[in-house]
């Protein structure tokens, strides 16, 4: 499944909350005492969190977060890969 068909099952009002989410991710990244594994499970829980309060609490809510969450470090990764110079060319 690509990833486009993942982006599409998301509301397309929540799509301000993936760029909360991308924003929350760079931040934590940049923090220091953050290891890099828990960034993924930081951004997944703001993103369950603001969108259960868009959209009230409910199993929707908390898939739609995981989605929002998952798309966010998955945005930010593949602008990281597609921008980073390798050593190969």
């Amino acid at each position: 499944m690509e990833w486009n068909a993942v982006a599409n099952f998301i509301k397309p009002e929540l799509l301000v909350i993936v760029v909360a989410c991308w924003v929350v991710g760079v931040i934590l990244k940049q923090t220091p005492k953050v290891p890099d594994w828990t960034i993924i499970y930081g951004v997944t829980v703001v993103a369950v969190v603001l969108v259960s309060l868009t959209m009230g609490f409910t199993p929707e809510s908390i898939l739609q977060g995981i989605l929002c969450g998952a798309v966010a470090v998955y945005g930010n990764q593949l602008v990281k890969q597609t921008t980073k110079k390798s050593g190969d060319e």
